[in-house]
């Protein structure tokens, strides 16, 4: 039988590795070091896939310049195939919250594609001599470039399903906001009634918040496209060829898909982390945006018998284990909840941003952690509330209209027909008497019935009115 372990050694001394390990002794005391989360990088199969796409490219460059043999190459790029399909992301096994700027996950990744591509070359693992994480995976690299145009690649992946997840929803509402067009209904400010509206307009403003966001989270995007790649240690491009960084940032949006580009000043991209603080604003605001959306949602189905009532959530499940019949909008609940978590993600990526010193930023791990955590969670709630309860919301037309009929705010349509001194003296006499409006107008001699409906139609007290009618 194999042996169960086999040695390796880096300069703090020699460490045990299981036989069957792609990674080897440097990941093995990343694990050590940082049990901080219990989550591991395998948890960001971007980001893997990611880290695929930046080695890949780098040999290829190297190849092309004579930094590394065409055997070697050829090894390298198929076992980053295989991580980009998929294979082997369980070997990613460092936590995600980790001290030194990313370096034990590129040496986790350099030490995965290593052993793999030892495989396709005939030889067993831990066999270094024959091609090593740091001298030829890592070839003309630093962490400090692969780490950052990794993450960089990650986002840019999570954010188109992201953009996704929100057209899904804004559809959904638009959807909706055609359904309700004609829905007459009273709408509000400061929580008070205020004056008609249809319920098919309160929801399109939902689906235009959304479209905003969409624009913006497209502008940020683009800011991530900007890599350093080829500025290894601190942006000067020391240990790569002449030519490296353009090549390689060519073969990486060729492989990738992405347009990447690169940096105009490597130094300056190296620590500059400003791209991730926009991203995460930008976040915030889909977030703040959506959470305040579900908040009208709530208040809109509260009841449902002494809330508002003015919509109908589809019903999901039980909402207590004491009040038979209740049922919540635990849907919009969740919404809120991501949104909490978005909006303290960014205060997380805020402050590790501004905690970077001199020409790197240690902190990236936390800022990549904290964005993916934010953009996977927001994608998955935008489905869920299209999903699960946009698409079933109904209209309670019976109580809206009635609601309507009985309302003293109408008389506010009726200001540039009459004056505001008599349109109060309406309201005032409707509240006091408890008489719809248009009977108290016709008693007090002011309009006639047939003349309030002729005025109290949805075009007359939902759009701008015309002058000459």
């Amino acid at each position: 039988m194999p042996p169960p372990f086999r040695a390796e050694h880096d300069f703090l001394g020699e460490k045990l590795i299981p036989a069957d390990a792609y990674w080897g002794v440097h990941t093995a005391r990343a694990v050590e070091n940082f049990p901080i989360s219990g989550t591991r990088i395998s948890a960001m199969p971007d980001l893997i896939r990611a880290l695929a796409f930046v080695k890949k490219a780098a040999a290829r460059a190297n190849a092309d310049l004579g930094a590394l043999d065409s055997q070697r190459v050829g090894a390298i790029v198929l076992a980053c195939d295989d991580l980009i399909s998929g294979k082997l992301h369980e070997e990613f096994v460092v936590d995600v919250i980790q001290g030194g700027a990313g370096t034990s996950t590129n040496m986790n990744a350099n030490e995965v594609i290593a052993n793999l591509a030892l495989e396709k070359l005939g030889f067993g693992k831990g066999r270094y001599d024959v091609l090593h994480p740091n001298d030829h995976v890592n070839a003309s690299q630093s962490t400090n470039d692969v780490y950052p145009t990794a993450v960089r690649l990650a986002l840019w992946s999570g954010i188109d399903r992201l953009l996704g997840s929100m057209a899904f929803l804004r559809e959904g509402f638009a959807a909706k906001a055609e359904e309700f067009k004609d829905v007459l209904k009273i709408g509000r400010t400061q929580l008070q009634d205020a004056v008609p509206m249809t319920l098919g307009q309160e929801f399109s403003t939902y689906a235009v918040m959304i479209g905003e966001d969409e624009a913006r989270l497209r502008e940020a995007r683009a800011l991530i496209q900007e890599i350093n790649l080829g500025a290894t240690a601190i942006g000067t491009g020391i240990n790569a060829p002449r030519g490296y960084a353009d090549l390689a940032c060519r073969y990486l949006a060729e492989d990738s898909g992405i347009p990447v580009v690169k940096s105009v000043n490597l130094i300056e991209a190296t620590q500059d982390t400003g791209a991730f603080v926009q991203l995460s604003g930008v976040l915030k605001r889909v977030a703040t945006k959506l959470s305040k959306t579900c908040n009208d949602l709530r208040l809109l189905s509260s009841g449902p018998q002494a809330g508002f009532g003015d919509i109908k959530l589809p019903p999901r499940q039980a909402g207590s284990s004491i009040m038979p019949g209740k049922v919540n909008p635990v849907i919009p609940e969740v919404m809120n909840q991501v949104a909490f978590e978005v909006i303290g993600n960014d205060m997380t990526v805020t402050m590790a941003s501004e905690a970077g010193q001199l020409q790197l930023n240690a902190f990236e791990p936390i800022m990549g952690w904290s964005l993916f955590k934010s953009i996977e969670h927001l994608s998955q709630a935008c489905l869920t509330l299209q999903t699960h309860c946009v698409a079933g919301i109904e209209a309670n037309r019976e109580l809206l209209a009635r609601r309507v009929r009985e309302s003293v705010t109408l008389v506010t349509a009726l200001n540039p027909l009459i004056g505001y001194e008599k349109a109060a003296l309406i309201a005032k006499t409707a509240i006091a008497t408890g008489r719809p409006i248009d009977e108290t107008a016709q008693a007090l001699g002011i309009l006639t019935r047939e003349q309030m409906d002729e005025l109290l139609v949805p075009d007359k007290l939902t759009e701008p009115m015309n002058p000459k009618a």
